[in-house]
């Protein structure tokens, strides 16, 4: 076994076992902290599929932006103070069906992969490289990305008119 993958193997233990406890803990930030935890494992398997972008993106974006967003709501609502919640058994039952037809979700979606004809090339080749990305996206997508850019602009400017305070 080479060294990639003993890391490939070490990253989904520690993805799949970070998952787990962030379903399985009972305490809301711990949960939040190990799903941080689960992003920086799928990062790595980012790197190790050759797609810097993708790993950097989850880390800024996941890791980064939306768990501080996710911790400062859980510590502002204190969830602690509110964990005797009696779970009816209606509640569970939505659960169970809501489970089941994400289940059938991922079914679909994995009934037409290709997943045993195409194979995995780690560390190897050029598509997911920063590099190919970005001339692709300047030479065949440049009126899509410039939109994009107008309408982020304009969406930012509207967030800011709707925030302003008279």
């Amino acid at each position: 076994m080479g060294i990639t993958q003993i890391l490939f193997w070490f990253l989904t233990a520690l993805a799949l076992g970070s998952a787990l406890m962030v379903v399985l803990s009972k305490n809301p930030v711990y949960s939040v902290l190990f799903l941080i935890v689960t992003f920086f494992a799928i990062s790595g398997h980012y790197v190790l599929l050759n797609a810097q972008f993708l790993a950097i993106v989850n880390i800024i974006v996941y890791a980064g932006a939306i768990m501080v967003l996710f911790l400062f709501v859980i510590m502002l609502m204190n969830l602690n103070a509110d964990m005797n919640l009696q779970k009816s058994k209606l509640l569970k039952f939505a659960g169970f069906i809501a489970g089941l037809c994400l289940f059938l979700v991922f079914v679909a979606a994995l009934k037409d992969a290709a997943i045993k004809k195409s194979l995995v090339q780690t560390n190897t080749g050029e598509i997911g490289l920063i590099k190919n990305l970005g001339n692709t996206l300047f030479k065949e997508y440049v009126v899509p990305f410039e939109l994009s850019s107008v309408l982020f602009l304009s969406a930012m400017v509207g967030a800011v008119v709707i925030g302003k305070k008279e």
